[in-house]
């Protein structure tokens, strides 16, 4: 049932009731070639974790596209029940799809509770019938079950689940989550979406119709500086959450923040017109990245971080 073939990730699923080699496999295969700005998981990732990141990208992304490339919302909201009905057999070991064979041995195996899977869904179901966020705050509200949910699914697999980082994780999630929205404003317009919240607009004397004409003056100008660097604000609200985790997984959230950072450098580079251009992290960009991540793996492996107690805890629970 769920393989919309319009969908290309359905094209290379194996059947129903697989083997959970095969499974794994295929979300390896979908994690390491779908991507922009990075890849779901570095080689500087714990290998012993890298499997149930692709599983768990598998669930995001197909919830994702179900969401988002099916051109029809009503079949799109069929589509997104019965990929929940999918997540609550997974919870129940009777999974079949080959997505949740995956998901239901990285469930297990790292105690992930079934809420951030099901948070997503609420996003993703918003977005077929709501265009138009009237307020920040409600565009905030959004972030909470487009983007937070992830950041949890991250630290539960990395063997974390106290408030304190989930509170960080999520406003890294939710400032990824933004400058997202702000690089792909010409690309969603042409979806019929506006993120750009009602408020902050009229702040600035722009109206949708200036939006979908393109129009791009002072006005638009002021107001990206006002959300880039609201966004940015918030990556350094969570900034913090990188040095409470221990040097095996740090790298790879550090990471992914600099490449929400590096989105919003480009969306600078280009004096703010997102209205015609898409900007995006250069292959140089990303190299430099990478090695910098690589050398501070370096400098951490001679100077290791102790686990803390929390994580003592919960890790001798889960190998009791």
């Amino acid at each position: 049932m769920l393989r919309p073939q319009e969908l290309e990730i359905a094209r290379n699923l194996p059947p129903d009731s697989c083997s959970l080699d095969d499974a794994q496999r295929y979300t390896r295969w979908l994690a390491t070639h779908h991507y922009e700005n990075f890849g779901v998981a570095s080689w500087l990732l714990p290998q012993h974790l890298r499997q149930h990141f692709y599983n768990a990208y598998a669930y995001c992304r197909w919830a994702d596209d179900l969401g988002d490339e099916i051109k029809d919302s009503r079949r799109s909201l069929q589509l997104l029940d019965a990929w929940e009905n999918e997540l609550h057999r997974a919870y129940a070991g009777t999974a079949t799809h080959p997505v949740f064979i995956a998901l239901q041995e990285t469930a297990q195996a790292c105690d992930i509770p079934i809420q951030p899977f099901a948070d997503l869904l609420i996003a993703f179901r918003q977005d077929q019938t709501v265009r138009r966020y009237a307020t920040w705050e409600s565009l905030m509200g959004y972030c909470r079950y487009s983007a937070n949910p992830v950041g949890r699914i991250v630290l539960y697999i990395c063997d974390y689940r106290d408030a304190e980082r989930q509170n960080l994780s999520d406003a890294t999630c939710t400032a990824l989550q933004l400058a997202n929205f702000w690089q792909d404003v010409d690309r969603d317009l042409d979806k019929g979406r506006i993120y750009i919240p009602l408020d902050v607009m009229k702040k600035y004397g722009l109206t949708d119709a200036d939006l979908v004409k393109r129009q791009f003056d002072t006005r638009y100008v002021h107001m990206m500086k006002d959300i880039v660097s609201r966004t940015r604000s918030l990556f350094a609200a969570g900034a913090p959450l990188a040095r409470r985790l221990t040097p095996d997984v740090r790298i790879d959230i550090e990471l992914f923040t600099s490449a929400g950072v590096a989105v919003l450098d480009g969306i600078e580079a280009v004096s703010y017109d997102t209205l015609h251009r898409r900007p995006v992290i250069s292959r140089a960009a990303k190299v430099h990245m990478f090695t910098r991540a690589a050398f501070s793996r370096l400098r951490l492996v001679f100077r290791p971080v102790p686990v803390d107690d929390a994580r003592k805890t919960t890790l001798a629970k889960r190998h009791a």
